[in-house]
Parts: structure tokens; sequence; C-alpha cells
């Protein structure tokens, strides 16, 4: 034996035949089926709400469809807003609801509406937290309207008025006039302020509106609109344009009973 080979100590390498097996990391595994479970649990329950509310929507969007008065008829959409339409209908009401009708028919009059509702009581009965509307006709449908009203003269839509022309008779000589108001909304009437008003007669025409400052005093003509609405809905806006007028509503602490939504108010 050799000097080198005396001084040579044998050393087992490591995880040789003798060696231990290495322990598994149970940890680490645990945490990643943990994860998986959690992620499909979170899947199935975004499946759930969205199926969930689709198929809320759908039921409310058809109940409304199914309410609509006799002459109105049209496709209603809905949409509820909000964090969990599950965990709302389990609180007894929705948040936000909106309902859209892009296309509804009034009276053979088309009309876009769209209706915004919060605190939405899904229990029979319930009192509506708050509610606002808003509906849109174009200029020839405000013909049509106004003609329905009995209205005989033309009324002309412009940047935030109206314009009502019309003739009459007065000793044999057609009396020509029209008159320009300025529209706004005063909760249960509509208010009509006289900006300009014309007169021509006999080929002649002149400027009547001192005239009319003269017998009005200045003050807007109020007409009532209660007697045209649900009872507790009042009139929060008007915006004129020359191919559009829109009307806005509102009202809370409204009961959803069939009765109340039937029974109009009143003008004194």
């Amino acid at each position: 034996m050799s000097s080198r080979d005396a001084d040579t100590v044998p050393v087992d390498p490591v995880g040789g035949a003798g060696a231990a097996p290495p322990r598994r990391r149970r940890g680490g595994r645990v945490a990643v089926v943990v994860l998986v479970v959690l992620a499909v649990i979170a899947a199935l329950l975004v499946l759930v709400e969205t199926v969930g509310r689709g198929i809320a929507e759908r039921n409310v969007a058809d109940s409304i469809e199914r309410s609509l008065p006799e002459g109105v008829e049209g496709e209603v959409r809905v949409q509820i807003r909000g964090f969990s339409a599950l965990w709302q209908a389990m609180t007894g009401s929705m948040d936000e609801m909106v309902a859209t009708a892009p296309d509804l028919v009034v009276n053979g009059v088309p009309v876009d509406v769209t209706v915004t509702a919060y605190d939405v009581p899904l229990a029979e009965g319930g009192t509506l937290g708050r509610g606002e509307a808003e509906a849109s006709i174009d200029g020839d449908a405000v013909d049509e309207i106004a003609a329905s009203q009995g209205i005989t003269g033309g009324l002309t839509l412009g940047d935030g008025t109206v314009a009502y022309e019309d003739e009459t008779t007065f000793l044999g000589i057609p009396i020509g006039f029209s008159i320009t108001a300025e529209p706004s909304a005063a909760g249960d009437r509509v208010l009509l302020q006289p900006v300009a008003a014309d007169i021509n007669a006999g080929g002649g025409s002149f400027d009547a509106s001192g005239l009319v400052d003269r017998v009005l005093g200045g003050d807007p003509v109020p007409i009532c609109v209660a007697d045209r609405l649900p009872e507790g809905v009042e009139l929060s806006g008007i915006e004129v344009a020359p191919d559009r007028v829109t009307v806005r509503l509102e009202a809370s602490g409204l009961p959803l009973v069939e009765e109340t939504l039937a029974t109009t108010g009143t003008c004194a």
C-alpha cells in the first residue's frame, strides 16, 4: 500500500444507496390543491351569479311587458345593477334596476323610454325607494299628440322653445298668429313662459310681444298635468330641441301596487 492510499479516508456520497430518502413537501401540495378548489368555487359562483342575474332580468322584463296598459306595446330590456343580484334577492330588494324600451309605441306614437328604480322591493305591495323616468319623442310624434289633444294649429320645436301657429277670423278678416314660449317643469304642471308673439292680418304683420306681456303680466302660463300622471309622480324636467322633446319624471316612496299606479293625480 502506498502512502497516498494510507492517507485516503473513504466518504459515502450524499444520497447514496445507504442514505434516507428525502421527505416530500406535503404542505406545498396541499396549498396548490386548496387554491385549485377555491378557483373552481369562484368560477362556479360567477357562473351562478351571471346565469341568475340573466334569468332575473328576463323575468322582470317579461313581467313589465305583460303589465303594459292597453295601447302600449314594445320590447322591454332590464338590467340589474349593483353587487351580486343573488345577494340582493336574498335581502328582499334590488339596489338599482334599469328598464329600457327604445321602441315603445304608445297609442301609435313611438316613444323612447328609460326607467331607473332604486331600492326596488321584491315582495308584492312593497314601496319603491326612488324612481326616475325619461321619455323622448320626435317632432312628428309631438304633432300627433297635439292633434289627439284637439290642438289644430301647428307646433314648431326650437332650441328650448315651442311655437304655436294658428289662424282665426275677426269681422270676416282672417288673422294669423304665432306664440313662442319656453316650457319648464314644475312638479304637477308645465310652465309656459311666452317669449315672442306675432299677428298678421290683411296681409300685414306686427310684433305683439308687448301685448302678451301686458295681458299676462310676464308670468308663465301653467298647464296642469297631474291628471295624466300616477299619483305621487312629478314632472322634473323638460328639454326641447328642434327635432325632439324629452320629458323627465321622478317619484319617491311610491307603493308598487296596481291601484296606486292606476290612480292619477288631480288638477285643482
